[in-house]
């Protein structure tokens, strides 16, 4: 898998080609000064994933992202925690805060490299909807997937991965084609990539959602109101 890195700061470009240098799978194309060197280059060659921090001169790594037509995927790097909510609204793999934990960067990697496997695989897609459950076809086989196992679903461009209690499954599909299949009284949009599943909501916060298996979903200023009147006000978080 294809990288790049995108930093004006030497030693944080440094580091993560070293931490690059330990994982097998990644092959580093080259390390940039700033996004416009970056956009240069990734007009000539395809990347599978760029490092890349945000606060740069001439241009953001947020604005570099928002000029591609065609983006790669992105894990940011960047020593700004305020800017995390941006970047998921942007279909970012994940947002590394500096200095960057190996543990962590491992993580996001990994992710990273599922999520290109599964595209390698070629499309995958939903056959039937049922009252129930979906049938996704992937891998010349089809897999039974039952709205009351799925936790979230992650949306990244025109897939969206499926993340049910017993694994994942990806299917080539926008976020919104598979909201509108979704049990609306179950399933909610809290952000431009994420919709959850009310039931496995535990804590609602601000900035994000704390779901049963401790994982916090970003929760989208404009998404908040229409959550809280049906789902908090509502009292549907409270069903099981």
């Amino acid at each position: 898998m294809t990288c790049i890195i995108v930093d004006d700061e030497p030693l944080a470009r440094e580091g993560l080609e070293m931490k690059v240098a330990k994982m097998g799978f990644l092959e580093l194309l080259g390390q940039f000064y700033n996004g416009l060197d970056a956009n240069r280059f990734l007009a000539e060659q395809p990347v599978d994933l760029v490092f890349l921090d945000i606060q740069m001169p001439d241009i953001t790594g947020l604005e570099l992202l928002r000029t591609l037509k065609n983006p790669p995927m992105v894990i940011f790097t960047t020593a700004f925690p305020q800017f995390a909510l941006d970047s998921y609204e942007l279909d970012a793999i994940d947002y590394l805060l500096k200095p960057i934990d190996f543990q962590r960067f491992v993580k996001a990697v990994n992710k990273a490299k599922e999520i290109h496997d599964l595209r390698s695989r070629g499309s995958s897609q939903v056959e039937s909807v049922h009252e129930d459950f979906i049938y996704i076809r992937a891998d010349r086989q089809f897999i039974k997937v039952f709205f009351k196992e799925i936790r979230y679903l992650e949306g990244m461009k025109n897939y969206v991965m499926f993340h049910t209690l017993t694994g994942k499954v990806m299917t080539a599909i926008s976020l919104q084609q598979a909201l509108e299949f979704l049990p609306k009284s179950h399933f909610a949009r809290v952000n431009k990539s994420y919709v959850v599943n009310v039931d496995y909501v535990r804590r609602v916060q601000p900035d994000f959602l704390l779901l049963d298996n401790s994982f916090e979903v970003p929760f989208g200023s404009t998404y908040q109101e229409e959550f809280i009147r049906n789902f908090v006000k509502g009292n549907l978080l409270e069903r099981k």
